[in-house]
């Protein structure tokens, strides 16, 4: 049945004796323990899709349909590719597999890729920024910077993913749900010994007031739940809140630093710092690789420490680096 939410802020597609399409949609990503970023992610998409169709049930639409959808978000809402892809990959598996359908035969009009640069500070502007940071927000800008790390993976750290004795950092199912490790940099290994000593006495005290354990990643709640509660898989930077997990209604545990906090506070770095460029998480990942091409580090090398699986993608930092580093200079200079 299709019921009509005529304020057209939702619709619920099931039957009165079943869960609705939404909840059978978070059901079946829960199972294959998608992040809950993608789980929102696809269930917008569902919903954006329902309510363009008119609030027809996806089984009665198709390849027509979602190639028309497709076509509108590229003409009408002028998105980019990497956005039309996300919609398309979200309807895929809608159809694949909640709905049990094939879509074959996607004909949309595809979205422009667009070529933008990256927002890069300079040394001396990363420097100012790093030196204004304040508390576990703080060190978190300070490692996005020092291994090139991206804002998701900076928060779900766990302790035993920082080795201060080895020097490296591991993370742990990235984009693309691949790992990868970095170099810590040597600099910040008392300013980490003195965090984590922070953090154990966290950990110490939820473990006193009985607190739940720790969110687990994957199939390891199954196969080892008092993991949850072990210092090793505690979170490196634990929020200072404990709150109601959103995929286990009743359940209060400490989740980890959310990302609002990073954003918070270089944005007021960047104010007090008076840098008028953009300076978002984001902003340090590429200042970080253009630096490490500056220095003469190799493409390849700077793509395996970002994670890139194409190296195109890690080139654009060569193009910044040569523009940095003035090799190539205006005729009007020789006047």
């Amino acid at each position: 049945m299709l019921e009509n939410n005529r304020a057209g802020e939702s619709a619920e597609l099931g039957g009165t004796q079943g869960p609705s399409l939404e909840d059978q949609l978070r059901g079946v990503m829960r199972r294959k323990q998608m992040s809950l970023r993608t789980e929102d992610t696809y269930v917008g998409w569902y919903k954006r899709y329902v309510r363009w169709a008119g609030l027809r049930h996806p089984r009665e639409l198709g390849a027509a349909e979602v190639s028309g959808f497709l076509t509108s978000l590229a003409m009408d809402g002028d998105v980019v590719a990497s956005t039309q892809n996300q919609a398309f990959q979200a309807l895929v598996f809608l159809y694949k597999e909640v709905l049990g359908l094939e879509l074959n035969g996607i004909d949309a009009f595809r979205a422009k890729v667009l070529r933008r640069l990256p927002v890069v500070l300079t040394k001396e502007e990363v420097g100012q920024l790093l030196k204004l940071v304040k508390g576990p927000a703080g060190l978190a800008c300070q490692l996005l910077y020092g291994c090139g790390l991206r804002i998701a993976e900076v928060m779900r750290l766990r302790v035993k993913d920082v080795d201060l004795s080895g020097g490296k950092l591991e993370v742990r199912a990235g984009k693309g749900d691949k790992d990868r490790v970095a170099t810590l940099p040597r600099s910040m290994t008392e300013r980490l010994r003195v965090h984590l000593e922070n953090v154990r006495a966290v950990y110490e005290a939820d473990v006193l007031n009985q607190r739940s354990g720790v969110k687990l990643p994957g199939a390891l709640a199954v196969k080892s739940p008092k993991a949850a509660e072990s210092w090793e898989w505690f979170w490196f930077f634990p929020s200072g809140q404990i709150s109601e997990d959103p995929r286990e209604p009743g359940v209060r545990r400490r989740h980890h630093l959310h990302e609002i906090m990073i954003s918070r506070e270089l944005s007021r770095v960047a104010k007090l710092a008076g840098i008028e460029k953009r300076v978002t998480a984001h902003t340090l990942r590429h200042s970080f690789a253009t630096h490490l091409v500056l220095r003469g580090v190799d493409i390849r090398s700077v793509q395996q420490l970002l994670g890139h699986t194409d190296v195109r993608t890690t080139e654009i930092y060569t193009e910044l680096a040569r523009a940095m580093r003035g090799e190539i200079t205006s005729p009007l200079d020789d006047l």
